[in-house]
């Protein structure tokens, strides 16, 4: 079966939201790309990124893009390793991944490759800001404490803690101000009396309180939380349906001198080679068709390999290479509050294994023609080998891991980026 015919017409029977063809691929996305919904006439408008200025004739915007971009960029992997500490709140983050591999597999674009990237500067400037202005707070506090202790009841304690007090007050009006302005980071170290005389202009003009509300909402909804989590939910649990029995059987070696045990372990061991070969595209045409069961289409799969063994082989290898050293963090069992110190380095690192998986699915739909046989045989042959090293080097994880064989079931490439 032609595999673009079978994909348009499983978009077709696709239930819900309108979908759009993405290029010249015949794919259909089921959502649209831009997911920030601007609100038009507000100063609290949340479009997507505006357009690179010039670099000769604005250099001062110029950089000032960039910079925002960068901080945008970091804030958007902060959100997102601060999602993937939590239980259950972690399946968001799976489904950001998912989403952002789904935009990148229907469109082919890397521009589509961070959804959330004209939100993330304005969440990573409420944070950033926010929590400068708390530690100065407390930093005051400390010290009104210590003229306490070492003066207690003269006026230069009384002094310190009258002060203290009218410092956190102000400090909570000038958050309120940077926040009702937009929230980016300037904002926050905006001097207070500018932003108390816009917001005066804003009420006075009469509309304040009802945009306000409005962008809210509206910023909340652009977050799609709900569509992020359920996403993960499915994409996590779809993939561990292939992968449970294999890693089941992979893990039943538990005494030497039972044969038995060995060879359950060596039939799960080479089942989990071929799952791994093919499990990371399936969650791609997943995530790019927003369907349970195309899950489970494997010959489409097998159909697009065909059509590109290379970049398909390759992008298989980057995203195990990239997923084995983060076993390394499962030597010792950490604080579950110090969680989001490791998980950074999980996004950093599944993160771009995914748009990579994204990217070379939509080369290998893009393309007509299968390639040779020699690509196709000789790729194969040499992708077996290198997931067969990654698999052996998956045995031996439980003998380092605090989590003992459940380390077997983790699959950070695949499942949850999640430490522990």
């Amino acid at each position: 079966m032609n595999v673009k015919r079978f994909l348009f017409s499983s978009a077709r029977r696709t239930e819900c939201a309108p979908s759009e063809v993405a290029t010249s691929t015949a794919l259909v996305s089921r959502e649209p790309l831009d997911s920030a919904p601007a609100l038009s006439g507000s100063s609290f408008s949340f479009e997507q990124l505006r357009p690179f200025p010039h670099p000769i004739w604005q250099p001062h915007l110029a950089v000032y893009w960039l910079l925002e971009l960068a901080f945008g960029v970091l804030s958007l992997f902060a959100l997102l390793a601060f999602l993937a500490a939590i239980p259950l709140v972690n399946f968001i983050a799976l489904g950001y991944l998912l989403e952002a591999e789904g935009r990148v597999a229907r469109t082919g674009k890397l521009r589509n490759a961070m959804p959330l990237l004209a939100l993330a500067p304005k969440l990573g400037g409420i944070v950033a800001g926010t929590w400068f202005w708390l530690w100065t707070v407390r930093f005051v506090a400390d010290a009104a404490s210590d003229a306490r202790l070492m003066a207690p009841g003269t006026r230069t304690a009384a002094a310190w803690q009258i002060g203290s007090r009218l410092f956190s007050l102000l400090v909570a009006i000038h958050l309120l101000l940077a926040i009702a302005r937009g929230g980016r980071l300037g904002l926050f170290f905006w001097p207070t009396p500018l932003s108390a005389r816009w917001l005066w202009k804003r009420f006075r003009q009469g509309n304040y309180l009802n945009e306000a509300g409005q962008a809210i909402r509206e910023f909340i909804r652009a977050l799609r939380l709900r569509h992020h989590f359920w996403l993960g939910v499915r994409g996590f649990f779809l993939a561990f349906a292939w992968l449970f029995i294999p890693t089941a059987l992979f893990s039943a070696l538990r005494d030497t001198s039972k044969p038995g045990q060995i060879v359950l372990t060596m039939i799960g061991g080479a089942l989990l080679i071929v799952v791994l070969t093919w499990v990371p595209f399936l969650q791609a045409h997943f995530a790019a068709q927003n369907r349970w069961r195309a899950m489970f289409e494997l010959q489409t799969i097998r159909q697009l390999y065909r059509r590109a063994p290379v970049v398909m082989s390759l992008s298989i290898v980057v995203m195990f290479a990239l997923s084995l050293p983060l076993y390394l963090f499962k030597v010792a069992a950490l604080p579950k509050d110090v969680y989001w110190l490791v998980t950074p380095i999980f996004i950093a690192s599944i993160y771009p294994a995914k748009i990579l998986i994204g990217w070379a699915y939509f080369q290998a739909v893009q393309r007509k023609q299968p390639a040779s046989a020699i690509f196709r045989w000789g790729f194969s042959l040499l992708l077996m080998p290198v997931i067969g090293f990654y698999v052996f080097v998956l045995f031996f994880t439980p003998t380092i891991g605090a989590a003992g064989r459940a380390v077997l079931f983790q699959h950070h490439g695949i499942l949850l980026p999640w430490p522990y």
